[in-house]
């Protein structure tokens, strides 16, 4: 129910203002482009699906995803997808759509998102495909699973003719319906929230290779050395061979690196330290037991080494009881044992009695996980816990898809930025009170922002719509009688009542329109004026 009964069947083509799509009960492509209100044309058909849909028994409702201004991939519900090249869209002169590559790839599927980039001089798309599946292993669980195929196609050259061919198949499974998904702008990584961790399913060479690792890491040695840290040096301790004097040793320091070699082999420890340290004032001695003992003076005084040499894992790192309690004590202030430890305080952190019957069925442990390309690990993951994702929106489609969270009562959203490690997820918006307000809404089905962030707005199931606008500031003075302080600023919702009562199967906004799709009527609702 989740993955396909609350499908958003119409998209809209961020790359274009004001342009939507929806597949209708034939298999035809119908597109609708606004340019001005007073021309309002009728959907136009600007491709149909090629297959028979109604021989597929277990078939999924179509979908579509704009890669590029030129490039679409297209499911049709059956387990086919297909790559179109169109043209430049929502313009009936250009927007021409062709069949640049289709290929059955096995069970049913909806498409959850497609980025088109260009690597090595090589035009290549990444396609990610939802599919829940049935799981004879689960007996205790609900027997299904989820599996996103995060699939690359690229563009390849044989004898002079250019085609489209994939090159990668990559599975991940999970046991929940993921909130949100979407391939970085790179090809490189990929993006999830769900309730239920994913994890790569691997592929029967993976696994004969991490046999291999295994085997390698089953026979590893004692460490080679062992480090500790102060605030001021650090003490490395290498254990020598019994026939090693002192003539045999040769410890080189230099600000950012250190090479150590014994007699005439090649070098025992060598690279580049974490950190600079002054060369001049470090030294080493041999202990009676028989271990070299070199002791580093670090330059920035204070700071905490995560490693030694950069990259090398052949050493281990010996942490005091004492530098342990420090640790501890400098994370207190993130953890408390009460509830909301300083009542008093201006803005508490919450309080449990203030929230409503609606905020108490809350999905918790929700998390945010990035998956690297190549690794196929988790680089981070963020626990989002009692911030519930709400939805998603493409504020720049050369970005990747913003996602909305609550934020105690209000709803934040967040650009990821894949090519950021350090501000790999900004907070671009904010929509005041959002987060109280749709939890209210039990009805809801949709909902959607603005891409300049000037309102957001949510559906119910039949009829109603709600729009929610930024807080504007007044032009006449208003006064809120109960505090006796002036009002700045008042941010107005309106409700729209669609004169149908067929089921609302598609919900979009634009900076200046509502986009509302019925089982029979496309509405559109003016939000803001254009300039």
């Amino acid at each position: 129910m989740r993955a396909f009964g609350m499908y958003n069947y119409l998209h809209l083509d961020s790359w274009y203002q004001d342009n939507v799509y929806y597949v209708d009960q034939f298999g035809r492509i119908m597109n609708l482009s606004v340019t001005l209100d007073t021309a309002l044309q009728k959907p136009r058909e600007v491709f149909r699906l090629p297959s028979d849909l109604t021989a597929c028994d277990n078939r999924l409702c179509a979908s579509i995803h704009f890669s590029s201004p030129t490039q679409v991939t297209l499911s049709d519900g059956t387990g086919r997808l297909y790559l179109i090249k169109s043209g430049k869209r929502g313009n009936s002169a250009s927007e021409k759509w062709e069949i640049m590559f289709n290929e059955e790839l096995g069970s049913p599927f909806i498409i959850a998102h497609s980025v088109s980039f260009v690597k090595s001089d090589t035009n290549s798309l990444a396609v990610l495909l939802l599919r829940v599946e049935k799981d004879e292993l689960d007996t205790k669980g609900s027997g299904f699973h989820v599996t996103l195929e995060w699939v690359t196609i690229a563009e390849i050259s044989k004898e002079g003719v250019h085609k489209y061919e994939i090159i990668k198949r990559r599975v991940l499974q999970g046991k929940s319906v993921p909130h949100y998904a979407a391939i970085e702008q790179s090809g490189g990584g990929l993006m999830i929230v769900s309730h239920k961790p994913f994890k790569f399913m691997e592929s029967e060479s993976d696994k004969l290779e991490e046999n291999d690792d295994t085997k390698i890491l089953n026979e590893k040695k004692d460490p080679l050395y062992y480090w500790q840290q102060t605030e001021d040096d650090v003490t490395i301790t290498v254990h020598l061979p019994q026939d090693i004097t002192k003539d045999d040793i040769k410890v080189h320091f230099s600000p950012d690196n250190i090479c150590v070699t014994l007699r005439d082999q090649p070098p025992l420890m060598e690279g580049k330290l974490y950190s600079s340290v002054d060369h001049e004032s470090c030294t080493w001695i041999i202990r009676e037991n028989k271990s070299l003992e070199i002791s580093l003076i670090k330059k920035n005084e204070g700071s905490r080494w995560p490693e030694l040499i950069v990259g090398d894992t052949r050493g281990e790192f010996i942490m005091d009881p004492s530098q342990c309690s420090e640790i501890a004590e400098s994370l207190m202030h993130l953890t408390s044992e009460v509830m909301n430890p300083n009542p008093e305080k201006e803005k508490p952190p919450c309080n449990a009695q203030e929230l409503e019957e609606c905020d108490a069925f809350l999905e918790d442990g929700a998390s945010l996980c990035r998956f690297d390309g190549d690794t196929l690990k988790v680089t981070h993951i963020i626990n989002l816990g009692s911030n519930p994702y709400l939805f998603s929106v493409v504020v720049n489609p050369r970005e990747m898809p913003c996602f909305c969270l609550r934020h105690d009562v209000d709803a934040l959203l967040w650009q990821p930025h894949s090519d950021q490690p350090e501000n790999m997820w900004e907070h671009i918006a904010t929509f005041n009170a959002l987060g109280y307000v749709q939890a209210s809404k039990q009805d809801k089905k949709f909902m959607a922002c603005a891409p300049d962030y000037s309102y957001a707005a949510l559906c119910e199931c039949l009829r109603r719509v709600f729009i929610y606008r930024q807080p504007t500031p007044l032009a006449t003075v208003l006064y809120n009688r109960k505090e006796g302080r002036q009002v700045g600023q008042v941010a107005k919702q309106l409700v729209a009542t669609l004169e149908s009562n067929d089921p609302i199967l598609g919900f979009q906004a634009t900076n200046e329109r509502l986009f509302v799709l019925t089982t029979k009527t496309l509405f559109l609702i003016k939000v803001n004026s254009g300039n």
